[in-house]
């Protein structure tokens, strides 16, 4: 092995990827050229995906890096829903070594088809929201009142108050759990040169529906990653989570940048923006919230970012998807530009 081999012990994946920070769009791995052309109309390269257990594989996923290599765009990360987010491995449920079994082989199947990047989250009981609420202009965007019944989903799945998964958890359990299963997905990885992007909790609060959120704050975050022990896991920054939880969060999304830059561990970037921290937030255009996303983007730009920016749960204007994104993607390479442009190239 040389300094430069991406699977020897201590060196980061992401020295195989090259330099800048890239933005990329979420799309469907069954595209329809019309989608594939307004993407590389908007000057757009990297591309994310995301499928389930009917169709992962590493030949499906070969098949969609060729489609989408023929179209101009590079397929940077590929998840499957149904290895994330699961009840099984978050508790220790039964059928938890089978789902941890289904998660290494879809580790696998990334590596032989030659994409670097997957997303897990540790949430057994999904993203939680209340009724949509409208944002400037009375777009529609994704909400969370906590004084208005919120629900939990994911995928199939939706989950109630008081109780979500039929009892409560302690903490020390969803951590005892975690590591079981990290530990196995670390090595496998490593073995494939495959990163793993842990997303942050959706909402950021240490406990729903009688379960401990443990991917909630800077010092937890420190702590998974201190477990793994592992080059190749690291941090799907949400930006959005960040703002949604405020001074819960123990830290700043710019100190968090920061921090999971300077060890090498920053995978991934969720661009998104809130109205306001918890207990009550609508998500809004990225120019429209609280935060000001250019420091974001020189934050990213100074650590040496190299992986993709993504827009997320972007509000709907109109009655086209597309034009919420192309908004989105667009203010996104001007504060790109501008970053390049006052800090240089790291």
């Amino acid at each position: 092995m040389t300094a430069t081999d991406t699977r020897a012990p201590g060196v980061s994946p992401l020295e195989r990827i090259p330099p800048g920070i890239k933005i990329a769009a979420q799309l469907s791995p069954e595209p329809q050229e019309q989608d594939l052309r307004f993407v590389r109309q908007m000057g757009v390269q990297h591309a994310v995906l995301w499928t389930d257990a009917s169709r992962s594989g590493a030949a499906y996923y070969a098949s969609r890096k060729e489609l989408f290599a023929a179209h101009g765009l590079t397929v940077y990360g590929f998840g499957n829903r149904d290895v994330h987010n699961q009840d099984a491995i978050v508790l220790g449920l039964p059928g938890r070594d089978a789902k941890i079994e289904e998660y290494k082989r879809h580790i696998r199947a990334l590596g032989a088809a030659g994409i670097p990047y997957t997303t897990y989250a540790h949430m057994p009981n999904g993203i939680w929201s209340s009724d949509p609420e409208e944002t400037r202009g009375g777009a529609v965007a994704r909400a969370l009142d906590l004084a208005k019944a919120p629900r939990g989903r994911w995928h199939d799945k939706t989950y109630t108050l008081p109780l979500t998964n039929e009892r409560e958890y302690s903490e020390e359990e969803v951590w005892d759990n975690y590591a079981y299963f990290i530990r196995q997905a670390a090595r496998v990885a490593e073995e494939e040169g495959v990163m793993i992007g842990i997303h942050p909790d959706d909402p950021p609060i240490s406990h729903v529906g009688g379960v401990p959120r443990i991917f909630s704050t800077l010092e937890s975050y420190k702590r998974a990653l201190a477990i793994a022990e592992s080059p190749n896991v690291g941090v799907c920054l949400c930006v959005g989570c960040w703002l949604e939880g405020g001074a819960l969060c123990g830290a700043d999304v710019l100190e968090a940048i920061r921090y999971f830059g300077g060890q090498q561990k920053l995978f991934k970037v969720h661009f998104r923006n809130v109205d306001a921290p918890l207990p009550h937030f609508v998500e809004t255009f990225i120019d429209d919230g609280y935060q000001d996303m250019y420091p974001v983007m020189k934050a990213l730009q100074e650590v040496g970012f190299r992986a993709v920016v993504i827009p997320d749960h972007i509000p709907r204007m109109a009655d086209d998807p597309r034009l919420g994104t192309a908004f989105t993607i667009g203010y996104m390479k001007a504060l790109l530009r501008r970053a390049e442009e006052e800090v240089g190239w790291r």
